[in-house]
């Protein structure tokens, strides 16, 4: 449902795409995105502190402890705010503000859309699609690892879910009696490891890649003009070792971390907000 609507001359908004992890912000004048950053989860009470925001005292600094000066003009009392979640429990939270826009499904021009598709997962195909072209492959390097494409008649062609680099690691920390916690590398481990945490690393790291080689093998199989995009919080990591391991992959991807606001402001545009 959407709240009253954004007036035309009103160019300063705010992007908020409420992820598993985080809540990732992008400040817009008109379509240039002036700053981007994450936050925590937050409660109701912060909702209202915005709602509330008339000068740099009080913007509430669980949205951005550190709000920069210099965009503090682009902030105005209930600025518009349009929202893309994949939690409900969060969703609910940003419906109390007074000029919200929650983004869902209905007004995105993809065919085959099914119910349960993740709003993220398709904002951000948008927003790739739009600016590097169809047919176009998303892999988004977040909390988990999906695989999200589309055809250059609009055509969602499909898509892939499965644990994250990091999800992996922790589930292994978390299901087991004796694994310790490890992080991941900024440089590929040693495939057959002589310890422990190495071990978990190796088997991790290098079955994800495996992966990701064989769907964008496969995607390029099915259209050799396609585009491949990499975003997400571990996206500059994965292009290290996609160089490190496969470089003849790694040249044919982009990386982008904005593809989601991309996305919401394609939305935007399309509802004539």
């Amino acid at each position: 449902m959407l709240a009253q609507s954004i007036s035309s001359d009103i160019s300063n908004w705010l992007a908020l795409v409420i992820g598993n992890s985080n809540l990732h912000w992008g400040l817009f004048k008109g379509e240039q995105l002036i700053s981007a950053w994450d936050s925590t989860y937050v409660s109701e009470t912060v909702v209202e502190k915005l709602a509330r925001f008339r000068s740099p005292k009080n913007f509430p600094s669980e949205i951005h402890p550190e709000f920069e000066s210099k965009l503090l003009p682009f902030i105005t009392q209930t600025i518009p705010l349009l929202v893309a979640s994949v939690v409900p429990e969060q969703t609910k939270i940003w419906q109390t503000y007074s000029n919200v826009h929650i983004i869902t499904l209905e007004h995105i021009p993809f065919n085959r859309l099914y119910p349960s598709l993740g709003t993220d997962r398709i904002l951000a195909l948008w927003g790739a699609g739009e600016n590097y072209g169809y047919p176009i492959l998303v892999i988004d390097a977040g909390t988990a690892l999906t695989f999200t494409s589309a055809d250059n008649h609009y055509n969602l062609v499909g898509g892939a879910i499965l644990p994250g680099f990091g999800l992996q690691l922790e589930t292994l920390t978390r299901r087991t009696g004796m694994l310790p916690k490890v992080e991941l590398p900024q440089q590929l481990p040693q495939r057959y490891a002589l310890d422990t945490p190495t071990a978990i690393q190796s088997g991790v790291i290098y079955t994800l890649l495996a992966g990701i080689e064989d769907f964008i093998c496969d995607w390029l199989s099915l259209f050799n003009d396609g585009k491949i995009v990499i975003t997400g919080g571990d996206r500059n990591l994965l292009l290290k070792y996609l160089q490190s391991q496969k470089p003849e992959i790694a040249k044919l991807v982009k990386v982008e971390p904005h593809l989601i606001f991309w996305g919401v402001r394609c939305w935007k545009k399309e509802l004539c907000l």
